[in-house]
């Protein structure tokens, strides 16, 4: 019975693969890639749309450090807004983010887990960039900002 369903199988794999000209219509060939920024890394490409914004949501599974791309200061220097990449949710979501303020620098350090409702989901592995804002306990006046996830 293995043997006839191999056979069979191979049989229709041969005849699906052959050599004959397909009756179907080439599709146009896709738009190039968006050249990326002198800021990236050579060969990463950003998307023509903005980072998706989102919250820490906490309480995900195996949170992790997260090294982020960006952070901009805004005006007032009390809130810093933190760009990075990342992937779709529920396999990877923002936990928490820790802030570590001294006289000298701000140490931002972001934590991504998967979400505990969905601990067994499959999830496709496409980059997405995400942003989330943090305030400060004092303005930034100077400081240096400090991503936590590479010191």
């Amino acid at each position: 019975m293995m043997t006839a369903t191999l056979a069979t199988g191979s049989l229709l794999l041969s005849l699906g693969c052959g050599n004959a000209p397909s009756a179907t219509t080439t599709s146009p060939a896709p738009e190039p890639p968006v050249a990326s920024s002198a800021g990236q890394s050579g060969g990463t490409t950003t998307p023509a749309t903005a980072p998706s914004p989102t919250k820490p949501k906490g309480h995900t599974i195996k949170p992790h450090k997260v090294r982020w791309v960006k952070a901009t200061p805004s005006r007032d220097g009390r809130k810093l807004k933190i760009v990075w990449w990342s992937g779709v949710e529920p396999c990877n979501v923002l936990d928490h983010v820790k802030v570590k303020e001294t006289a000298k620098s701000v140490t931002v350090t972001l934590y991504e887990g998967q979400a505990r409702r969905s601990p067994d989901v499959a999830c496709i592995e496409i980059a997405i960039q995400k942003t989330t804002t943090v305030k400060l306990k004092a303005p930034l006046d100077g400081r240096k900002i400090i991503d936590g996830a590479r010191h």
